[in-house]
């Protein structure tokens, strides 16, 4: 998964006002206790952390 299709991702999750925000706001746990911003810039898989957003958020099977 590119960086493109990981921002696109979050926009249909959480729309485009919001999914920046969140993602350099929110903590995940899963991702070392980093934003999903933070951990993208560390050079982690786009696809390792959306599934990670994916699994907070709590989002249905057919945004996986």
């Amino acid at each position: 998964m590119r960086h493109t299709e990981f921002w696109a991702r979050m926009e249909t999750a959480l729309g485009a006002s919001y999914a920046r925000p969140w993602a350099s706001l929110t903590v995940i746990g899963e991702l070392g206790g980093r934003t999903a911003e933070e951990a993208l810039v560390a050079g982690e898989d786009p696809k390792a952390v959306w599934a990670a957003v994916w699994r907070k958020l709590e989002l249905p099977e057919n945004q996986q």
